[in-house]
């Protein structure tokens, strides 16, 4: 009932693991791929090893959790064998990947063996990277290009939200050739401690995740469903089943999970036993509500 063609991809269910969580190793994707995600999201992946950002790294605030990595990885030609190991859990692995430029991000996808990439243009704390690449229309534009010429898997643009227009970013993805967009990766913010005065994240400003920047996801999705020719993949705060039918509504082809997988490993089968019921209830399919809300 829940099963559906993505990309070319054939997924059991349209929730995914998203990039960031749990995508550090091929056995933490391999055990979410088990838990009954329909497919994974590696980490973010660039050509050369990095550290990150210092700690404090990440922290939970009330509505959510402020994260500045600094998008810390191995490098693409120490991951292999980690997206080789998480394939093992038969569902598709899309490798997340990053780079400071066209160059950058073609070298990986020429290189690395994934099902599809995720190309990061939207990180908000990582300088010379994610969001300031993606906020450049012509820039992204151009790294889809070039990563469509590098590889013959399917190509994902995951757009940032602090833009002014993210339906002008969509369609410089979709006239680069991506084969689908993702929405959206987090939400630009900070916290500062006032006891010391202080900014609490090392990096002092970092993105936001969690139910808080739901409302923002949703409207992302919906005007990007409205613009764009190819499908949308919604992410932001996603908690529940119906935080799933409700972006599926507006217009998510699929979505991705992540925060909410730190509360429950097992969210996966929990979200997708309770869609399976509410469409059976309702005497919907999966197509009778995709875009839904856009048919009212």
């Amino acid at each position: 009932m829940l099963s559906l063609s993505l990309t070319g991809l054939k997924l059991k269910n349209p929730l995914m693991l998203a990039a960031g969580i749990m995508g550090t190793t091929g056995g933490s994707l391999k055990r979410m791929a088990e838990g009954g995600a329909g497919a994974v999201v590696t980490k973010s992946i660039g050509v050369g090893p990095k550290s990150g950002h210092s700690n404090p790294s990440m922290v939970e605030v009330d509505c959510g959790y402020l994260n500045a990595m600094g998008l810390p990885n191995p490098s693409y030609k120490n991951f292999q064998g980690e997206i080789d190991m998480a394939k093992e859990g038969r569902v598709p692995v899309i490798a997340s990947i990053f780079g400071a430029g066209a160059d950058e991000f073609s070298e990986i996808a020429g290189s690395l063996r994934a099902d599809a990439f995720e190309l990061n243009v939207s990180c908000p704390h990582a300088c010379g990277y994610g969001a300031q690449v993606g906020s450049d229309p012509n820039l992204v534009e151009e790294i889809t290009k070039a990563v469509k010429s590098a590889t013959n898997t399917p190509v994902w643009v995951k757009l940032t939200p602090n833009v002014t227009d993210i339906k002008s970013i969509g369609l410089a993805a979709q006239r680069g050739g991506a084969d689908a967009v993702v929405a959206i990766n987090t939400v630009r913010a900070m916290a500062i401690d006032i006891e010391s005065g202080y900014p609490i994240l090392g990096n002092k400003f970092g993105g936001l995740s969690g139910r808080a920047i739901k409302p923002v996801a949703i409207k992302c999705v919906y005007d990007l469903y409205e613009t764009l020719d190819i499908p949308v993949i919604g992410v932001g705060g996603i908690s529940d089943w119906k935080d799933a039918v409700e972006f599926i509504m507006a217009g998510a082809k699929a979505v991705q999970i992540g925060s909410a997988v730190g509360n429950n490993i097992n969210i996966f089968n929990d979200i997708s036993s309770c869609m399976q019921a509410f469409l059976k209830e309702k005497q919907w399919t999966m197509k009778d509500i995709y875009g839904m809300a856009h048919k009212k």
